[in-house]
C-alpha cells in the first residue's frame, strides 16, 4: 500500500506545480479554482492510469520475462522527463490568464499523460488496480487543492522542487520493482 501513496504522490507533482501556479494567477477566487482544478486534476489522474492498466494488460503476456525491465524504464523516463523539467527556466508559463474549464480540462489532460504511461506499469505491480487509481485520484485532488491555496502564497516558488521531488520518487519505485525482481 505504501507503494501505491508514493506512485500517486509523484504522480501528483506535475498537478501540484500547475496548481501552484494557478494559485499565483488567481487571487480572486482562490478557493472556488482550488476546488474546480482538484477536481480536474484528481479525475483525470485517476482515469489515466485505469487505461494505461487496462492497455497494458492486454499486451502484458507478450513481455511477462522482461516485465520488471519494461516497468523500471518506464517509470525511469517518466522520472527523467519530471527532473530535466524541473530545470527549466520558465515558470508558471503552462497556467493561463483566464482559468476557465476548457483550460483547467487541456491542464488536466496535459499533466497526466505521465499517469496513462505510469498505468502500464500497474500490471507489475502486486496491487489492486480499482483501490490504486482511487488513492492516485485521491492524493491528486488533495495536492491540487492545496498547491492553489500554497501559490496564492508563494507564488511559483515550489513548482520546480515539486516536479523534482515527484520525478525523483518515480525512479526509486522504479528501481524497487527491479529490485524485488532480482531478489525474489
Amino acid at each position: 500500500m505504501f507503494e501505491v501513496f508514493l506512485l500517486a504522490f509523484a504522480l501528483s507533482m506535475d498537478a501540484f506545480a500547475v496548481s501552484l501556479c494557478l494559485g499565483a494567477k488567481d487571487s480572486l477566487h482562490t478557493r472556488k479554482t482550488a476546488i474546480i482544478a482538484a477536481l480536474y486534476f484528481g479525475i483525470f489522474q485517476a482515469i489515466m492510469p485505469l487505461i494505461g492498466f487496462f492497455i497494458g494488460k492486454q499486451i502484458v503476456g507478450w513481455f511477462e520475462e522482461y516485465d520488471h525491465w519494461i516497468a523500471f524504464i518506464i517509470l525511469f523516463i517518466i522520472g527523467l522527463k519530471m527532473i530535466r523539467d524541473s530545470f527549466k527556466s520558465e515558470s508558471c508559463e503552462i497556467a493561463p490568464q483566464k482559468i476557465s474549464h476548457k483550460a483547467l480540462f487541456f491542464l488536466a489532460v496535459a499533466t497526466s499523460i505521465d499517469a496513462l504511461a505510469a498505468g502500464l506499469t500497474l500490471n507489475f505491480m502486486d496491487l489492486s488496480v480499482y483501490i490504486s487509481v482511487v488513492i492516485i485520484g485521491v492524493v491528486t485532488f488533495i495536492m491540487g487543492f492545496f498547491g492553489v491555496l500554497v501559490g496564492k502564497k508563494s507564488g511559483a516558488l515550489l513548482e520546480k522542487k515539486a516536479e523534482f521531488i515527484g520525478g525523483f520518487i518515480l525512479i526509486l519505485i522504479g528501481c524497487k520493482i527491479l529490485y524485488e525482481h532480482h531478489l525474489f
